[in-house]
């Protein structure tokens, strides 16, 4: 277990890595290639292989990572703050207002992600930061139901209501004592959506309504590789095992977190 999250870490950091200093891990151009050298295999030189234009792919993949972190960090804070505000509201005053913020919720959890996420981007337009809004609102729902549970579960104890009971003002007791004792389970769940995030930006690329080419974000690099699947799989292949890897170290992350939190 502890193996496993050890190397979950690892795999984050690199990543992490891989979007602060690319520089460091690939001294090939991402944009610009070699005609020469197209479709090459994996090899010591090129560790990828390379593309239909003679780019290297292992370089596409290390300065594509910033695009995908970062649509996927936008998305997760726009869900982490949207739902938490909202779950936190519902929660906290109860009645009418509880009722109405669960019912949008269940609406939205009613309707499927990506689907979600395809009708706010015909609102917004392409590109890599309203897909990662799109993925965000999309998470909205998930984030609320959550915080809502657990700040009607910290709303009865008894330190709550002793600081109800000692003249405390609304407002301040819920920031001072329910709030923190609510974002446990939170922000394990943000942990989970920063790997679904990845997945649902990479899935939107791939279906192009994200960065357009040749900027290298992994979905589109997935989506460009798609058309030499039968000769050349490294083009869609090893992006994708990057995807899996990260979306998988997230999850068990998340995991961990839940566990020291419970």
């Amino acid at each position: 277990m502890k193996g496993g999250l050890i190397l979950a870490w690892a795999v984050i950091g690199l990543v992490l890595f891989w979007a602060i200093v690319p520089g460091l891990f690939s001294g090939y151009d991402p944009i610009a290639g070699v005609p020469a050298d197209k479709l090459q295999a994996p090899s010591g030189q090129h560790l990828f292989g390379t593309d239909a234009v003679g780019r290297d792919v292992f370089a596409r993949v290390v300065h594509g990572s910033v695009h995908s972190l970062s649509g996927a960090l936008v998305a997760v804070s726009v869900g982490l703050l949207l739902g938490t505000l909202s779950g936190l509201l519902a929660g906290s005053v109860g009645g009418v207002v509880d009722a109405a913020v669960m019912r949008v919720v269940d609406v939205m959890l009613s309707v499927p992600g990506l689907l979600l996420a395809l009708t706010v981007i015909i609102l917004l337009g392409p590109g890599t930061v309203n897909v990662a809004i799109a993925v965000g609102i999309g998470s909205v729902a998930a984030f609320a139901r959550l915080a809502r549970a657990e700040v009607v579960r910290v709303r009865r104890a008894d330190y709550v209501e002793a600081a109800f009971g000692s003249g405390g003002r609304f407002p301040a007791v819920l920031w001072r004592h329910v709030l923190p004792n609510s974002l446990g389970p939170v922000i394990a769940l943000a942990a989970l959506q920063f790997g679904a995030a990845i997945l649902a930006i990479s899935t939107l690329g791939f279906l192009g309504y994200g960065a357009e080419p040749p900027t290298p974000e992994w979905g589109l690099l997935i989506s460009e590789g798609r058309n030499y699947l039968a000769t050349s799989w490294w083009l869609t292949t090893l992006p994708g095992a990057v995807v899996v890897a990260v979306v998988l170290a997230a999850g068990r992350i998340s995991r961990s977190i839940g566990k020291e939190r419970a």
